[in-house]
Order: C-alpha cells, then structure tokens, then sequence
C-alpha cells in the first residue's frame, strides 16, 4: 500500500466522523425547532355526523388551552360506523402515530381496549369523570374495571306514540298489542314501528327485551348466558307477537330508526320505539310546529286543508317492559373519546378530552344533534330543562338502562344474534334460544372480529 492511499483513508475516516456529527446536530437543532415553533398539534378524529359541532367544539377547547395545545378536527369519510371502526382499527393496528383523540361507539371500548389501542384513563382524571357522569353511560367506558372511553354522548330509546289514537301509552309490550288490535278494527294507523332488520338495531331489541327480564347475553367474566333461565325466551316471544300480529309494518323484517320515524310522521303508525332525534325531526328548529303529514280528526291522513299535523300529537313515555312488574332496562348508545396508546401527546389529549366533553360542548350536541348528554349536572339545570323537553323521561331511562356486553368479541356476537333473528316473523322462541347460546359460543371464543 503506498502513502498515499493510507493518507487517503485516515482522512476519509475523519470527514465521515464530521459528516456524521453534523447530522446529528442538524437534527438537534431541527427537534427543538419543532418543540419551540409552536403549540403541540392533536388530532380529533370524530364520525361525519356532527362534524360541525365537533370542530367547533375543537375550536374553543383549542383556544381554552391558553396556546399549549390545538386540536385538529377531522371527519372520517364513512357515515357508517362499521366502516368508521375498520378504518380506526387498521391505522392502529398500523401504530399509526397521527392518531390523539377519537370518538368511538360504545360497543367498541372492550375490543379496543383489549388489543391495546385506547389508553385507561389516569387514576385521578378517572375519578373525576366518574364522580360528574350518569352510570348507564359511565359503565359503556369501563373494561376489566378501568375507564377506558370517557362518555361524551349518550342515547337510548323511548317509546313515542300518538296521543289522539291511545288514551294513554300502554307500559308493557302485551298492552300495546292488544291496543293495536283495538285501532285495526276501528281502522286507524296501528303499526308498532321496531328495528326489524339484519343489523345492529335487531340486536339491540333484543337485548333490551332480555335484560329487562333479568337475563343476559354473557357476563362480565365473558361466560355465555343466554340459554340460561327463562328471560331469553321470553323476549324472543315478545318479538314473535309483535312481528306476527297486525301490530307488524309489512316492511319490518326490513326496518331500521329511518324508516320507523318517516313511518311515525306520514301517519302510519300509532307507535314506534326509537331514539330522541325523532322529536328534532318533528319539531326541526325554527319550525312554527310539529311535523309530519296532516291528518282528521280520526287520525287518519288527510288533506293539509281540512287537518292537523302529526307531530300536534307526538308524545313520549317509557319505554314498554316485558311484564308488569319489571321496569324496562333499555340498551343504551352513544359516543365515548378514546386516547390513542400510539399518541405522542397523551396527556395533552387526556387535558383536551374534559374540555371536549364540557357542560357547554354536551348541550350543544343536545340541542343540535339530540345527543342525551352524559353530564349529571346538566339534567338539573332549568335552561337545559327548557330546550329538551323529554329530558325527563330520557334521565329515567338511563338510570334503569342497560349496555351491551363489554367483550371484545361483541361485533361477532351481534352478527350472530342479528342473524338468527331475521325475519322476526319466523321466530321459534322453543329452538332458537338453544341456537343462540350455541352460536354466541363460538362468537366469544373468536374474540372479535379484529382487522
């Protein structure tokens, strides 16, 4: 080897050193750049519904953080909330690091946190949404004991009726069909509007029908129960009477919340079980008053020049119950926020959460959106009192309600219940309580269906 070429290599040595070393405090430099340009970013990924209630909530949360931080409001593209939670999971099984805060539908707390998506809430910030939040929707946080989703909204159902057709709302399901043979006699709209369909909605007829037997579909260990005792098969028979008698719309087996409420307002029905939004839509904002086609003094549907609306005799009551002595245990929705376990930003996005789930942001969702708030505070407060007339009812309702199973195989439990109910006419409550318990079985031994 000449001199030449040892000298070369010694100095080639030392460039790469030098190279290397400004690399490395280029990169110092341009990271605390990033650190001191400005205030940490989080995004808020939320559904396409309520979008513009959600952003502007990220607005002022983002402005009451006083510049330590600003939220990004993001709309999923999906209105579906199938596809919402496949699009969430895939970036998180990703670890996808662009993920803060989002909002997930209650049923998903369990499957989420179990893959070890969602963060539990710090002990401390724990207690304090616990000891401000109505159980019912605290409880469709909570997995194997911890808080995982801090409830923003919540919904459950009520029974809505006509109060020109019905003396008074019946309190069991026995008792509406028995009133619904007394009006198709007399001619008159009749229909019990349920959710019929092979989706989630038939799921959660049942379960509300079962729970408020006493029965469930697994317990919180995740052991299967529904073949236990009498409850399922005396939901099942409630749904079997309702689908077989003239109390059925002939589209049932195909009925969803839209179709009920558009069925409810066109005069068809005389009953529909279905969320709060129903009233928005027959009272809609700035209105002169109710909604919905215009009928005699029968109640049947007429001209716009000889009746009166739908909506002039739409009222509300508890949710019916399957025996006279058991109150209903309705199954509850809503929205929980979830922190991302990929977040760079974690305690940022727990600070921003409390804020995005504040008094004012729920009342808004309440009033915009028919989003039953999840804040105790608000539902004794006379000006929310005023604006949400069956708060009432709404507050009874979650006080006595039920939640799906918390199991991360939920989704594979409710596609199987959603199937072998399907079409509620064809119901055997003698043969598909066995099926249920059998199918469900295996549902929980796939724990989810998990992208």
């Amino acid at each position: 080897m000449d001199r030449k070429a040892g000298m070369s290599d010694s100095w080639w040595w030392r460039v790469a050193m030098a190279a290397v070393g400004m690399v490395l405090g280029a990169a110092t430099l341009v990271g605390c750049s990033a650190g001191d340009a400005g205030p940490v970013v989080l995004a808020f990924d939320t559904g396409a519904e309520g979008a513009g209630e959600d952003r502007a909530a990220a607005v002022e949360c983002s402005r009451a953080s006083g510049g330590r931080y600003t939220i990004q409001q993001r709309t999923q593209q999906s209105r579906d909330t199938d596809d919402q939670r496949l699009q969430l999971a895939r970036r998180l099984a990703a670890h996808d690091s662009g993920l803060d805060i989002m909002e997930l539908d209650v049923i998903w707390t369990g499957e989420f946190a179990q893959a070890g998506w969602i963060l539990p809430y710090p002990g401390e910030l724990a207690r304090q949404i616990e000891q401000g939040t109505l159980r019912g929707p605290l409880e469709t946080g909570i997995y194997q004991g911890k808080l995982y989703a801090a409830p923003l909204s919540t919904n459950t159902q009520l029974l809505w009726y006509r109060k020109d057709l019905v003396p008074h709302p019946p309190t069991t399901w026995d008792e509406m069909i028995q009133m619904v043979e007394g009006l198709a006699a007399r001619g008159l709209p009749h229909y019990i509007e349920v959710q019929g369909a092979r989706y989630e909605g038939l799921t959660v007829w049942f379960n509300t029908l079962l729970t408020s037997g006493g029965g469930s579909i697994v317990s919180d260990e995740g052991d299967v129960q529904v073949a236990r005792g009498n409850a399922a098969r005396q939901a099942l028979g409630v749904m079997s009477r309702v689908a077989t008698s003239r109390a059925a719309d002939p589209s049932l087996s195909v009925s969803n919340e839209p179709d009920g409420r558009l069925a409810m307002e066109a005069g068809k029905a005389a009953f529909e079980v279905n969320y709060p939004d129903v009233y928005v839509s027959m009272y809609p904002p700035g209105s002169d008053g109710g909604g919905g086609t215009f009928i005699d003094q029968a109640g049947r549907p007429t001209s716009r020049d000889t009746g009166r609306r739908v909506g002039d005799v739409f009222g509300w009551a508890a949710y019916p119950s399957v025996a006279v002595d058991k109150p209903a245990r309705v199954t509850i929705g809503g929205i929980n926020l979830g922190v991302s376990t990929t977040s760079r930003h974690p305690a940022e996005a727990f600070e921003a959460v409390q804020c995005l789930r504040s008094r004012d942001n729920q009342l808004r969702g309440a009033v915009d959106l028919a989003r039953p708030p999840t804040l105790v505070a608000l539902y004794d407060d006379p000006a929310f009192q005023k604006r949400y007339p069956a708060w009432q009812a709404i507050r009874d309702s979650l006080n006595s309600a039920s939640v799906r199973p918390e199991t991360p195989a939920y989704k594979s439990i409710s596609i199987v219940i959603s199937d072998l109910l399907n079409p509620p006419a064809k119901i055997n409550p003698d043969t598909v309580v066995g099926l249920l318990g059998e199918q469900i079985a295996k549902a929980v031994k796939s724990q989810g269906l998990v992208p």
